[in-house]
Protein backbone atom coordinates (compact mmCIF):
# COMPACT_ATOMS: atom_id res chain seq x y z
CA UNK A 1 0.00 0.00 0.00
CA UNK A 2 1.20 3.26 -1.02
CA UNK A 3 1.71 5.95 1.80
CA UNK A 4 3.14 8.63 -0.08
CA UNK A 5 5.34 9.48 2.70
CA UNK A 6 9.29 10.26 2.75
CA UNK A 7 10.96 9.48 5.51
CA UNK A 8 14.01 11.47 6.54
CA UNK A 9 16.44 11.42 9.05
CA UNK A 10 18.25 14.19 10.56
CA UNK A 11 21.42 15.07 13.15
CA UNK A 12 23.16 17.60 14.25
CA UNK A 13 25.98 16.92 10.60
CA UNK A 14 27.06 18.72 8.13
CA UNK A 15 25.00 16.21 6.20
CA UNK A 16 21.67 16.97 7.78
CA UNK A 17 21.06 20.23 5.18
CA UNK A 18 21.77 18.32 1.97
CA UNK A 19 19.26 15.52 3.58
CA UNK A 20 16.30 18.40 3.56
CA UNK A 21 17.08 19.63 0.33
CA UNK A 22 17.33 15.66 -1.52
CA UNK A 23 14.14 15.05 0.52
CA UNK A 24 12.49 18.17 -1.03
CA UNK A 25 13.66 17.18 -4.06
CA UNK A 26 12.54 13.87 -4.13
CA UNK A 27 8.89 14.72 -2.22
CA UNK A 28 8.67 17.53 -4.36
CA UNK A 29 9.16 14.99 -7.41
CA UNK A 30 6.67 12.57 -6.47
CA UNK A 31 4.03 14.22 -4.74
CA UNK A 32 4.85 12.87 -1.35
CA UNK A 33 5.16 14.70 2.24
CA UNK A 34 8.08 14.50 4.56
CA UNK A 35 8.33 12.72 7.87
CA UNK A 36 11.13 14.17 9.14
CA UNK A 37 13.06 11.80 12.34
CA UNK A 38 15.46 13.11 15.10
CA UNK A 39 16.53 9.99 17.34
CA UNK A 40 18.11 11.01 20.40
CA UNK A 41 20.48 8.46 21.37
CA UNK A 42 20.18 6.53 24.21
CA UNK A 43 22.20 8.18 26.58
CA UNK A 44 20.28 10.92 25.99
CA UNK A 45 17.33 9.83 27.66
CA UNK A 46 16.05 11.42 30.48
CA UNK A 47 16.40 8.62 33.73
CA UNK A 48 16.51 8.90 37.43
CA UNK A 49 19.76 7.95 38.26
CA UNK A 50 20.29 6.26 42.07
CA UNK A 51 23.74 7.55 42.99
CA UNK A 52 22.35 6.54 46.86
CA UNK A 53 25.18 3.90 47.14
CA UNK A 54 28.01 6.27 46.04
CA UNK A 55 27.39 8.58 48.13
CA UNK A 56 26.59 7.22 51.78
CA UNK A 57 27.36 9.77 54.24
CA UNK A 58 24.79 12.26 55.23
CA UNK A 59 27.25 15.16 54.77
CA UNK A 60 27.07 14.70 50.68
CA UNK A 61 23.27 14.25 50.51
CA UNK A 62 23.82 17.81 48.72
CA UNK A 63 26.34 16.85 46.18
CA UNK A 64 23.78 14.00 45.27
CA UNK A 65 20.55 16.41 44.47
CA UNK A 66 22.90 18.67 42.25
CA UNK A 67 24.07 15.60 40.23
CA UNK A 68 20.56 14.63 40.18
CA UNK A 69 19.73 18.46 38.90
CA UNK A 70 22.36 18.16 36.63
CA UNK A 71 21.12 14.86 34.66
CA UNK A 72 17.92 16.73 34.84
CA UNK A 73 19.20 19.47 33.03
CA UNK A 74 21.12 17.52 30.33
CA UNK A 75 18.17 15.80 29.51
CA UNK A 76 15.83 18.68 28.88
CA UNK A 77 19.02 20.04 27.02
CA UNK A 78 19.22 17.15 24.67
CA UNK A 79 15.64 17.37 24.15
CA UNK A 80 15.54 21.45 22.88
CA UNK A 81 18.29 20.33 21.25
CA UNK A 82 16.77 18.29 19.33
CA UNK A 83 13.27 19.46 18.75
CA UNK A 84 15.67 22.87 17.63
CA UNK A 85 17.46 20.31 14.85
CA UNK A 86 13.60 19.22 13.84
CA UNK A 87 12.86 22.76 13.84
CA UNK A 88 15.52 23.91 11.20
CA UNK A 89 14.93 20.76 8.96
CA UNK A 90 11.17 21.87 8.49
CA UNK A 91 12.06 25.61 7.66
CA UNK A 92 14.99 24.09 4.98
CA UNK A 93 12.04 21.68 3.23
CA UNK A 94 9.30 23.82 3.18
CA UNK A 95 11.64 26.54 1.92
CA UNK A 96 11.89 24.31 -1.53
CA UNK A 97 8.72 24.14 -1.84
CA UNK A 98 4.79 23.68 -1.22
CA UNK A 99 5.74 20.11 0.74
CA UNK A 100 3.84 18.72 3.70
CA UNK A 101 5.93 18.10 6.63
CA UNK A 102 5.70 16.62 10.04
CA UNK A 103 8.65 16.05 12.75
CA UNK A 104 9.14 13.25 14.59
CA UNK A 105 11.68 13.39 17.84
CA UNK A 106 12.53 9.71 19.42
CA UNK A 107 14.91 8.17 21.77
CA UNK A 108 16.45 4.74 21.27
CA UNK A 109 18.36 3.06 18.37
CA UNK A 110 18.19 4.73 15.06
CA UNK A 111 17.96 1.83 13.18
CA UNK A 112 15.13 0.14 15.38
CA UNK A 113 13.07 3.42 14.90
CA UNK A 114 13.90 3.26 11.37
CA UNK A 115 12.77 -0.49 11.23
CA UNK A 116 9.68 0.24 13.08
CA UNK A 117 8.13 3.25 11.45
CA UNK A 118 9.63 2.27 7.32
CA UNK A 119 6.61 0.74 6.30
CA UNK A 120 4.97 4.39 7.01
CA UNK A 121 7.47 5.57 3.98
CA UNK A 122 8.32 5.02 0.58
CA UNK A 123 11.89 5.58 0.53
CA UNK A 124 14.43 6.69 3.36
CA UNK A 125 16.70 9.58 3.12
CA UNK A 126 20.34 9.37 5.42
CA UNK A 127 23.42 11.52 5.53
CA UNK A 128 26.73 9.24 4.37
CA UNK A 129 27.99 10.37 8.07
CA UNK A 130 26.46 11.06 11.15
CA UNK A 131 27.45 13.90 13.36
CA UNK A 132 29.92 11.50 15.49
CA UNK A 133 32.46 10.82 12.16
CA UNK A 134 34.61 12.51 10.93
CA UNK A 135 34.67 13.46 7.12
CA UNK A 136 37.76 11.15 6.03
CA UNK A 137 36.52 9.78 2.94
CA UNK A 138 36.83 6.17 4.19
CA UNK A 139 34.74 6.75 7.78
CA UNK A 140 30.43 5.99 6.72
CA UNK A 141 28.63 6.53 9.51
CA UNK A 142 28.10 4.39 11.50
CA UNK A 143 24.85 3.68 11.73
CA UNK A 144 24.82 3.83 7.67
CA UNK A 145 25.29 0.25 6.32
CA UNK A 146 22.97 -1.29 9.42
CA UNK A 147 20.08 1.01 8.30
CA UNK A 148 20.65 -0.29 4.67
CA UNK A 149 20.85 -4.10 6.11
CA UNK A 150 17.72 -3.32 7.99
CA UNK A 151 15.76 -1.37 5.77
CA UNK A 152 13.43 -2.98 2.96
CA UNK A 153 12.54 0.54 1.98
CA UNK A 154 15.25 2.27 -1.03
CA UNK A 155 17.85 4.31 0.78
CA UNK A 156 18.97 7.31 -0.20
CA UNK A 157 21.99 8.35 0.67
CA UNK A 158 22.99 12.28 0.52
CA UNK A 159 26.45 13.47 0.27
CA UNK A 160 27.58 16.25 1.72
CA UNK A 161 25.82 19.19 -0.42
CA UNK A 162 22.94 19.10 -2.62
CA UNK A 163 23.42 19.94 -6.31
CA UNK A 164 20.42 19.40 -9.38
CA UNK A 165 20.30 15.72 -10.12
CA UNK A 166 19.40 15.62 -14.30
CA UNK A 167 21.84 12.65 -15.04
CA UNK A 168 21.68 9.19 -13.05
CA UNK A 169 23.28 5.98 -13.60
CA UNK A 170 22.94 2.93 -12.57
CA UNK A 171 24.63 -0.19 -12.13
CA UNK A 172 23.24 -3.27 -13.31
CA UNK A 173 24.86 -6.82 -13.10
CA UNK A 174 22.03 -8.35 -13.27
CA UNK A 175 21.09 -9.47 -10.20
CA UNK A 176 17.90 -9.47 -8.34
CA UNK A 177 18.61 -6.01 -6.63
CA UNK A 178 19.94 -4.42 -10.10
CA UNK A 179 16.50 -6.06 -11.30
CA UNK A 180 14.59 -4.12 -8.93
CA UNK A 181 16.43 -1.14 -9.48
CA UNK A 182 15.55 -1.05 -13.17
CA UNK A 183 11.67 -2.01 -12.35
CA UNK A 184 11.29 1.17 -9.92
CA UNK A 185 12.87 3.74 -11.93
CA UNK A 186 10.58 2.69 -14.91
CA UNK A 187 7.64 3.31 -12.82
CA UNK A 188 8.97 6.23 -10.36
CA UNK A 189 7.78 9.62 -10.86
CA UNK A 190 11.33 10.80 -9.45
CA UNK A 191 13.00 9.92 -12.71
CA UNK A 192 10.83 11.38 -15.08
CA UNK A 193 13.10 13.78 -17.18
CA UNK A 194 16.00 12.32 -15.92
CA UNK A 195 18.77 10.90 -18.22
CA UNK A 196 19.40 7.35 -17.45
CA UNK A 197 22.74 5.26 -18.42
CA UNK A 198 23.26 1.43 -17.48
CA UNK A 199 26.48 0.59 -16.80
CA UNK A 200 27.89 -2.97 -16.39
CA UNK A 201 31.44 -3.32 -15.56
CA UNK A 202 32.92 -6.94 -16.87
CA UNK A 203 33.15 -9.04 -19.35
CA UNK A 204 30.60 -8.09 -22.42
CA UNK A 205 29.03 -11.70 -22.74
CA UNK A 206 25.62 -12.36 -25.24
CA UNK A 207 23.98 -13.16 -21.94
CA UNK A 208 24.72 -9.67 -20.30
CA UNK A 209 24.09 -7.72 -23.62
CA UNK A 210 20.50 -9.64 -23.64
CA UNK A 211 19.81 -8.25 -20.02
CA UNK A 212 21.04 -4.79 -20.75
CA UNK A 213 18.76 -4.59 -23.49
CA UNK A 214 15.53 -6.03 -21.75
CA UNK A 215 16.58 -3.10 -18.75
CA UNK A 216 16.96 -1.04 -21.40
CA UNK A 217 13.32 -1.40 -23.16
CA UNK A 218 11.81 -1.64 -19.33
CA UNK A 219 13.34 1.98 -18.80
CA UNK A 220 12.46 2.87 -22.24
CA UNK A 221 9.05 2.05 -21.99
CA UNK A 222 8.65 3.54 -18.96
CA UNK A 223 9.34 7.23 -20.11
CA UNK A 224 13.19 7.39 -19.97
CA UNK A 225 16.23 8.22 -22.49
CA UNK A 226 18.49 5.57 -22.05
CA UNK A 227 22.34 5.09 -22.92
CA UNK A 228 24.15 1.13 -22.11
CA UNK A 229 27.57 1.06 -21.77
CA UNK A 230 30.28 -1.82 -21.05
CA UNK A 231 33.28 -1.38 -19.49
CA UNK A 232 36.06 -3.85 -18.52
CA UNK A 233 37.72 -3.09 -15.19
CA UNK A 234 36.59 -3.15 -11.40
CA UNK A 235 33.20 -1.93 -10.72
CA UNK A 236 34.26 0.64 -8.34
CA UNK A 237 37.23 2.39 -10.51
CA UNK A 238 34.35 2.37 -13.99
CA UNK A 239 31.53 3.27 -11.81
CA UNK A 240 33.92 6.38 -10.64
CA UNK A 241 34.88 7.02 -13.39
CA UNK A 242 31.85 7.21 -15.81
CA UNK A 243 30.31 8.98 -13.00
CA UNK A 244 33.11 11.89 -13.30
CA UNK A 245 33.01 11.37 -16.97
CA UNK A 246 29.49 11.78 -17.46
CA UNK A 247 28.71 14.58 -14.73
CA UNK A 248 26.28 12.11 -13.58
CA UNK A 249 24.42 13.16 -10.43
CA UNK A 250 23.22 10.13 -8.84
CA UNK A 251 24.34 6.67 -8.36
CA UNK A 252 21.77 4.08 -8.34
CA UNK A 253 22.61 0.39 -7.45
CA UNK A 254 21.36 -2.32 -5.44
CA UNK A 255 22.39 -3.49 -2.28
CA UNK A 256 23.85 -7.15 -3.45
CA UNK A 257 25.00 -8.79 -6.13
CA UNK A 258 23.53 -11.71 -7.27
CA UNK A 259 26.50 -13.86 -5.58
CA UNK A 260 26.11 -12.19 -2.39
CA UNK A 261 24.85 -13.52 0.69
CA UNK A 262 22.02 -11.27 1.77
CA UNK A 263 21.61 -11.47 5.25
CA UNK A 264 25.25 -10.65 6.12
CA UNK A 265 26.33 -8.22 4.67
CA UNK A 266 25.81 -5.95 1.87
CA UNK A 267 28.00 -6.33 -1.42
CA UNK A 268 31.60 -4.90 -1.24
CA UNK A 269 31.37 -3.06 -4.57
CA UNK A 270 28.07 -1.24 -2.81
CA UNK A 271 30.11 -0.65 0.14
CA UNK A 272 33.08 0.90 -1.71
CA UNK A 273 30.94 3.24 -3.82
CA UNK A 274 28.85 4.44 -0.51
CA UNK A 275 32.78 5.35 0.52
CA UNK A 276 33.84 6.17 -2.50
CA UNK A 277 31.29 8.12 -4.24
CA UNK A 278 30.72 11.86 -4.43
CA UNK A 279 27.00 12.32 -5.54
CA UNK A 280 24.09 10.66 -3.60
CA UNK A 281 23.45 6.94 -3.77
CA UNK A 282 20.25 5.46 -3.54
CA UNK A 283 20.35 1.96 -2.77
CA UNK A 284 17.78 -0.76 -3.59
CA UNK A 285 17.32 -4.27 -1.44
Amino acid sequence: MSTNTLIALVDGSAYSESVCHHAAWIAGKNDWKVKIYHVMGRRDRIESQDLSGAIRLGARTALLAQLTELDEARAKLAHEHGRAILDDARTIVEGDGAIEVETRLRQGDLVETVTAKEESGEMVVIGKRGEAAALAMEHLGSNLERIVRASHRPVFIANRAFKPIDKVLVAFDGGTSSLKAVDYIARSELFVGLRVTLVFAGKDTPEMRKALEDAHATLKAGGSDVDIEIRSGDPEAVLGEIIIEGAHGLLVMGAYGHSRVRNLVIGSTTTEMLRSCRVPVLIMR
